[in-house]
């Protein structure tokens, strides 16, 4: 079922706030002032973000100032900590139905492709396609090449590969990193067919060198942005955030 992605974008374009680094990361990502949640929900508000990005436990615990805030709600379906080893494996730990009913209006599930796990969580994430469909709303597969699988494998290719997964199975859109050339991108972008892709905003970087990267994956044909620590641990992030618009949206 083709399902509409008019609540997560503006005018064809998006910009994410992910905020679900917590599990995956531990607190070490965070300060005094970012690790609170509702920091980061004032920063969507005031910023006018397309969608805020959050695991099912920040997005029930916070739940009422993020309706009050009105921006939308991308819930994180599964989800690991860094502190296991082996082969990445990151399972389902909330249902679409308890997504919805905590306001989502988009649901987002990780594959770590390339990982002796990747039909674990393919066949997690067929079901987590066909119910959000069914109920009408969007699907956004993280994609990120792990494991044994790609040792070895050129970069690029492994971008290109992952989008068009994305395509194949189901996704609405495709979240993955870019570290590589703009060629890589674009070549990224075909492979995903009708499927949106949006680029990670990834390890904090330098507040030219990302405005660069933004303006290039829009030059791609990139969807957008998901961005968390360049801008959560930016001392104003509410300035970067109107720099980071004006490219995308070229106002």
């Amino acid at each position: 079922m083709k399902v509409k992605l008019d609540g997560i974008m503006t005018k064809g374009k998006a910009l994410y706030l992910a905020y679900d680094q917590g599990m995956e990361h531990g607190p070490s990502e965070f300060n005094d002032k970012n690790i609170d949640p509702l920091y980061i929900v004032d920063i969507a508000k005031k910023g006018k973000f397309n969608a805020l990005i959050f695991q099912k436990g920040i997005a029930e615990k916070y739940n009422d100032e993020i309706k009050e805030s009105k921006i939308s709600l991308i819930i994180k379906l599964n989800g690991k900590t860094n502190l296991s080893s082996g082969e990445p494996l990151s399972r389902q730990l909330c249902s679409v139905k308890e997504a919805l009913e905590l306001g989502a209006v988009a649901v987002g599930y990780t594959i770590y492709v390339g990982s002796a796990h990747e039909s674990v969580m393919l066949k997690e994430f067929e079901g987590i396609e066909e119910e959000a469909h069914k109920k009408g709303i969007p699907v956004i597969a993280w994609i990120y090449p792990r494991g044994k699988g790609v040792e070895g494998k050129e970069f690029g290719e492994l971008m290109a590969y992952s989008a068009r997964i994305g395509l194949e199975i189901g996704a609405d859109i495709v979240k993955l990193h870019w570290t590589g050339t703009f060629k890589d991108l674009k070549w990224a972008v075909k492979s995903a067919g009708r499927t949106k892709l949006v680029v990670a905003g990834g390890v904090k970087k330098d507040e030219g060198v990302l405005l660069k990267q933004v303006d290039d994956m829009m030059k791609a044909g990139c969807l957008g942005l998901a961005i968390g620590r360049n801008l959560w641990q930016n001392d104003k992030p509410l300035e970067l955030t109107e720099k980071i618009k004006k490219v995308i949206w070229k106002s």
